[in-house]
């Protein structure tokens, strides 16, 4: 199995909401992730820009936590904080160093 990267990119004027709604979804989803590592990061160059960074085991795993009712939800309310939706990249990992 490939590792697989998720980046997910949107603008929102509500960066505290979406901290807090992370922060929530890590909580709901302790022991039933399959994420190995999300990572959440501002643009400095593009204020109110945030890029989301999920690292999983494979393709399978990923589709395994995005099926998850806490992973569901999440999306849904991240894309009620979005201005103007989101960019999805689904990357197979070819090479790491």
């Amino acid at each position: 199995m490939a590792r697989f990267v998720q980046i997910i990119e949107f603008q929102t004027s509500r960066p505290d909401d979406v901290q807090a709604l992370h922060e929530r979804w890590r909580s709901e989803t302790e022991g039933k992730r399959t994420a190995e590592r999300v990572t959440v990061t501002q643009d400095r160059d593009r204020p109110g820009t945030f890029i989301i960074i999920a690292e999983f085991p494979s393709y399978e795993d990923a589709m395994k936590n995005s099926e998850l009712p806490e992973t569901q939800r999440n999306s849904e309310q991240m894309m009620k904080l979005a201005d103007n939706g989101a960019t999805f990249r689904n990357l197979e990992v070819t090479n790491e160093l």
